[in-house]
């Protein structure tokens, strides 16, 4: 029997998600079990990892029963998962804490803030690429230490959720580099742990692994969980990678300057570099296949057009409605403008920014509203990308994913708002993709990653930037900034008037 089909995982905050995927990139199979979040007090978030691993378990059954002698055809397996989530294990494999602590967890703040007070960004930003910040797993594993000591001090070994998974598989331990890159205790120019990051945090170096490929062969799947899966042991086990980067090379970004758009809630905004870009205002996450992607997260994204449909319409609209209207007004919506700064900024000075409407007269309409929100969005998002860009010329093409790329039009404004076309991928799950290509490239299917997506990722359609839009909006963007300056100076006076 054909070993032809690839087994993807991803540990997702929501649950996990497992896909059986041919060698053309087509997903045969898919599976979702969903788990929930532990939220013991305010601002804590942690997930038990047994329950990862028992949804692992009942997914790959469930691809395996869609697909006839999938047992036997899988070639490779490798999981993707969300990042940060720190999971402590013994030397025998069992856990020191029954939860992990998550990304989205912030319980660590005053970690960072004793860190920041005693190291400047200057001393140790060239290292991190990154601010100190919550999420990092450096500070996830300093609070351990300082509040649960016992299981600080019995644990061999600290692993991000897609690389528990890992060992669950094959009884292997090990990082990938897209994991460690966030860590704040990678350096970014050896790609190796940094002795210098450990000094500053004051964390064991003996609780990390080496810095794998994300492509590298971790191990094989060991007998017990064959049995537990109902798959071939020794299939061969890829080390794999963090969500986001993953599914950055599953939507086809493999080359410094091609940008990515991931619009959801929030948004994210990516730009392609070979090496970090060193600033307070960016972050970086080393890319699977050796690049680097500076980003900033914006909470202006599709939160916005939420908002509207319920300010508005009471909720009693459909998306595709409030897009049709939108498409109603003329570019530029009779210069009207919308700050889209609903729930502050999460970076730069104005954390406590406010959203507004300038420029509104009796000549506007519902039309013009809704196309000002989804055009305030875009030029939020233009306002980043010279610091993300660092010395880089503009980004040439930008590939959307997330539930903004479903809206034909603000696609449009955003590709004529940043000069640069918009590709759309077919396939949406994006880590699914992303697992594949490497799996093609250790089985020996593709010479290389590039060429693993030039076969195995496809796009849907390609918008073009329309050039009367980008002019217009090359007119008002200044304006646009303005606004934003003039108004960051009343903020301060606005939150008095609550007090």
């Amino acid at each position: 029997m054909p070993r032809d089909l690839y087994l993807a995982i991803d540990v997702g905050t929501g649950g996990i998600r497992s896909a059986l995927v041919d060698r053309d990139g087509k997903m045969l199979a898919f599976s979702l079990q969903e788990h929930e979040q532990i939220v013991p007090q305010y601002g804590w978030s942690e997930q038990r990892p047994a329950d990862w691993w028992s949804g692992v378990k009942a997914t790959i059954r469930s691809v395996a029963a869609k697909v006839e002698g999938a047992a036997g055809r899988v070639a490779a397996i490798c999981a993707c998962g969300q990042m940060h989530g720190s999971v402590l294990i013994d030397a025998d494999g069992a856990l020191t804490r029954e939860t992990a602590l998550l990304w989205n967890d912030k319980r660590t703040a005053p970690q960072v803030a004793d860190f920041a007070a005693a190291h400047p960004p200057e001393s140790y930003l060239t290292a991190t690429a990154n601010l100190a910040a919550p999420a990092w797993p450096a500070f996830k594993l300093r609070w351990i230490a300082d509040n649960d000591p016992q299981a600080y001090d019995r644990a061999a070994t600290l692993l991000m959720p897609k690389d528990y998974i890992g060992f669950c598989l094959t009884g292997e331990r090990a990082w990938d580099w897209t994991e460690a890159s966030m860590s704040f205790l990678m350096d970014a120019g050896s790609r190796d742990w940094s002795a210098e990051m450990f000094r500053a945090t004051g964390l064991r170096r003996d609780l990390l692994p080496g810095i794998r490929a994300p492509w590298d062969l971790l191990g094989s799947l060991k007998g017990d969980a064959a049995a537990e899966t109902g798959l071939s042991a020794g299939t061969p086990v890829l080390v794999g990678g963090g969500d986001y980067p993953v599914a950055l090379l599953g939507s086809g970004l493999t080359q410094p300057g091609w940008a990515s758009d991931v619009t959801g809630t929030s948004a994210i905004v990516t730009v392609i570099h070979d090496a970090p870009v060193i600033d307070q205002a960016v972050s970086n996450v080393a890319t699977v296949e050796g690049n680097w992607g500076s980003f900033t997260l914006l909470d202006a994204g599709g939160d916005a057009v939420r908002w509207a449909r319920r300010a508005f319409h009471d909720n009693q609209l459909s998306y595709a409605a409030l897009t049709a209207a939108a498409e109603k007004a003329d570019c530029g919506a009779r210069s009207l403008f919308f700050l889209p700064y609903l729930s502050g900024q999460r970076f730069g000075e104005a954390a406590n920014a406010r959203a507004q409407f300038f420029g509104l007269t009796a000549a506007h309409g519902l039309p013009e509203l809704h196309r000002a929100v989804l055009e305030g969005v875009a030029f939020s998002m233009r306002r980043e990308l010279p610091v993300l860009q660092g010395l880089g010329d503009a980004p040439e093409m930008f590939v959307a994913a997330g539930g903004g790329a479903k809206s034909d039009l603000w696609v449009a404004i955003k590709a004529s708002m940043f000069g640069a076309p918009y590709l759309i991928p077919a396939e949406l799950e994006c880590g699914v993709v992303g697992a594949a290509c490497m799996m093609a490239v250790a089985c020996g299917d593709a010479p290389d990653l590039k060429a693993a997506v030039t076969r195995m990722v496809r796009y849907d359609r390609e918008v073009q930037p329309d050039p009367a839009w980008r002019d217009r909006y090359d007119r008002m963007a200044p304006v646009f900034d303005a606004i934003c300056e003039e108004s960051g100076r009343l903020y301060d006076r606005l939150d008095g008037l609550d007090g």
